[in-house]
């Protein structure tokens, strides 16, 4: 709740102007009955025309201030909702950028992508009513309720005794539907999951024939939200007849009432009338209340979700220290291990090599050996947990992370391409604008052996590409990829994994075309393939996290059992 107040103070105004013109509204509403009633007992009563003609005026006149001042309520409300949701919704997602990969891992992207979406709706359709109906429905009941009285004080007891039930049986359905309603908000969740989930891998799905079985799975929840909801909805549904019985029983005892209060000459046909409007006006407000104190319920409740995350702690920025690009080693692993934030074991363990400038490192094992997790660890995706990574002379623990990274280039295992140009992605990878860009982006799709790509497409660098390059090859994806890293000339290249969908042919050119790079950044190349690392200056072999292995392609040979059987077995084609 206090993130949303946060947010309003931005538009103080119009979260105060929105409901002072809805009790204006509300003001001219309950003066309504005042004019009914005097068009019946002065009016009608004497035959007299242009009086009720004046009073029918007078009720159009009040409609259309009351209609102006609800126009303006909602304009007001509206601007004030939108403006505070869009200001929570930026902050969400700059506190989303700032989270290190432990973060990101814990939360997951099904659990951000609803807080951004079915979350942020809530919390904005919430403080638009609240600010247009939290003071106005009291302000009716208990006006009516007060006018009522002015009337006539005895007919008036009879809301004495309605409104009280009627408070009873409106609260009391609504404290008992409002906890299911967070199931239900629960169950949206588990539905948007599996949706999304499908959606993302329904290419997996055709290719394993799994359609039905998901089907089936999405079913199965959909199911349960709805009988979730038909639930709620049972309860909800008795509100109506409950509470319309109790007003009419009123009506009759208020009838009742009047109409011997009439008889005996104490009060006008047209208070019976007036008393009941404003009877039927209190029903309304103390339903629309009830309702909104469910939407408001479920709107603090995303509110404080959303929250949660907000209030998550960033990616520590690290000290402002000074990179030294003549260092004499860019990288420096010192004994360093990394155990992912609740797992059983570490992903690697007691790493230690060193790699000067302009040198080639290769890093090869087999699958969940911890390549990755490896060269993670050097833009700081991943703090270690015991020895230290330094980079250009700093150590990554203290660095500045936006400036460490800006020195590394990464093309990481799934390449991830945007909606745009050709022109546009690899542009990702230049900082600023300027008149060399376009070469800088031609000499680096050449060095990537993505020429031929854009030759075969119609409008070249302008090309466009779908979102993550549904329509690109893997092949293409990761040469664009590849492409948007070089641009960034980099002291630090990291290619993991990225060559697997080339052909031999190709990875072969684009290796030689990587060591002819001026200036020569130090390359670090993670592979399944002995081929793609066999020239690189230093090789590290890793089998369970732990480095089994590590010199040039030749010592690894006859050193090495693990390196020795990966080239053996791809040399004998089973790999």
């Amino acid at each position: 709740m206090k993130k949303i107040l946060h947010y309003l103070r931005s538009y103080a105004l119009e979260s105060i102007l929105g409901p002072v013109f809805k009790l204006l509204e509300a003001t001219f509403e309950l003066l309504i009955p005042l004019v009914v009633k005097s068009i019946v007992d002065v009016g009608i009563k004497n035959g007299d025309k242009r009086y009720i003609a004046a009073m029918a005026g007078l009720m159009v006149l009040l409609g259309v201030i009351g209609l102006s001042c609800t126009l303006a309520a909602q304009y007001f409300a509206a601007k004030a909702s939108v403006g505070s949701v869009s200001l929570m919704r930026r902050s969400l997602f700059e506190r989303i950028q700032s989270f290190d990969y432990t973060t990101l891992d814990e939360l997951g992207a099904s659990t951000m992508v609803t807080r951004m979406t079915s979350d942020m709706n809530q919390v904005e359709t919430g403080v638009n009513l609240t600010l247009r109906l939290l003071l106005r429905s009291p302000f009716v009941v208990i006006g009516a309720a007060v006018m009522a009285f002015t009337i006539d004080a005895r007919a008036a007891s009879v809301f004495v005794v309605t409104i009280p039930i009627l408070s009873v049986v409106v609260f009391g359905i609504m404290l008992v539907t409002l906890p299911l309603y967070k199931k239900v908000q629960g169950s949206l969740d588990r539905v948007l999951l599996a949706a999304r989930e499908n959606l993302s891998g329904v290419r997996v799905l055709r290719a394993f024939g799994r359609e039905a079985d998901e089907i089936e799975r999405f079913d199965s929840r959909s199911d349960e939200l709805v009988g979730m909801q038909k639930f709620v909805g049972r309860i909800s549904a008795m509100l109506n007849p409950i509470t319309y019985v109790i007003i009419n029983a009123a009506a009759v005892a208020l009838v009742y009432i009047g109409a011997v209060r009439v008889d005996a000459g104490v009060i006008e046909t047209g208070a019976v009338i007036a008393l009941y409007n404003y009877m039927s006006q209190i029903l309304v407000e103390l339903i629309k209340f009830a309702n909104l104190i469910i939407n408001i319920t479920k709107s603090v409740a995303c509110a404080n979700r959303i929250a949660a995350i907000i209030d998550m702690p960033p990616e520590a920025a690290g000290a402002d220290r000074d990179f030294d690009k003549n260092a004499e080693y860019a990288v420096e692993f010192d004994g360093v291990g990394l155990r992912y934030k609740n797992g059983g074991a570490d992903a690697i363990s007691d790493i230690s090599f060193k790699a000067r400038p302009g040198d080639v490192i290769g890093i090869i094992g087999g699958t969940g050996s911890g390549k990755t997790s490896l060269v993670n660890l050097i833009p700081a995706f991943y703090k270690p947990t015991r020895g230290r990574v330094r980079v250009l002379g700093v150590d990554t623990a203290d660095a500045d992370v936006g400036e460490l990274r800006r020195r590394i280039a990464i093309v990481p295992q799934g390449q991830t391409l945007f909606s745009g140009t050709i022109r546009d992605n690899v542009m990702w990878g230049v900082d600023g604008a300027d008149g060399d860009n376009d070469k800088r982006i031609e000499d680096a799709i050449e060095a990537a052996q993505g020429v031929d790509i854009v030759r075969a497409k119609e409008h070249g660098l302008d090309e466009h590409i779908g979102r993550g390059g549904v329509n690109l090859s893997g092949g293409q994806r990761q040469r664009i990829a590849i492409a948007r890293a070089l641009a960034k000339n980099a002291d630090i290249l990291i290619l993991d994994d990225s060559a697997s969908a080339l052909d031999f042919a190709t990875d072969a050119a684009l290796r030689e075309a990587l060591r002819t790079l001026d200036p020569m950044p130090t390359l670090f190349i993670v592979s399944q393939r002995t081929g793609s690392i066999r020239h690189a200056d230093n090789i590290i072999v890793l089998d369970g996290g732990v480095c089994v292995g590590m010199g040039t392609h030749e010592e690894l040979l006859s050193s090495c059992a693990v390196y020795r059987e990966i080239d053996e077995a791809q040399k004998g084609g089973s790999i």
